[in-house]
């Protein structure tokens, strides 16, 4: 790959849900590591769409409440040249399910969890908090 290739995108979206008045966040396991659903977006795929898309993919929600607005964040570059990019929704009702995907013939993702901020930040690596900070900020 050349120096100066794109990066490659991923969006995705930071979901909550308010459980007795407070938000939790809907946070997905691979092995050890936590993150927010998010995806690769595809050529010419809209980034908010590519969003919305791999949140059905991997939790099947859907009907996500833009209440915020599209703004969005951004990591830096990491890996192999990938930075992701996070919006911000609530979704008002659905219960979460973990579908299995045809590449890999099981689920995506090991487990799901909607977490109180706290909690969800002492599982995630920096630049995961880095979107949690703004998400945290956005919901006051």
């Amino acid at each position: 790959m050349s120096m100066n290739a794109p990066p490659t995108l991923s969006a995705g979206v930071v979901v909550v849900r308010r459980f007795d008045d407070r938000y939790r966040y809907l946070l997905l396991r691979v092995r050890d590591y936590w993150d927010f659903a998010k995806g690769i977006v595809e050529p010419s795929e809209d980034p908010l769409a590519a969003a919305i898309r791999e949140v059905e993919e991997e939790t099947t929600l859907t009907g996500l409440n833009f209440r915020w607005g599209h703004g969005f964040i951004e990591t830096e570059p990491y890996g192999k040249n990938k930075i992701a990019r996070y919006y911000f929704a609530e979704s008002p009702t659905g219960e979460v399910f973990l579908p299995v995907t045809e590449e890999l013939g099981k689920p995506e993702h090991e487990e799901f969890r909607w977490m109180e901020y706290d909690a969800a930040r002492g599982l995630l690596v920096p630049r995961v908090q880095v979107i949690l900070d703004w998400a945290g900020k956005i919901a006051g």
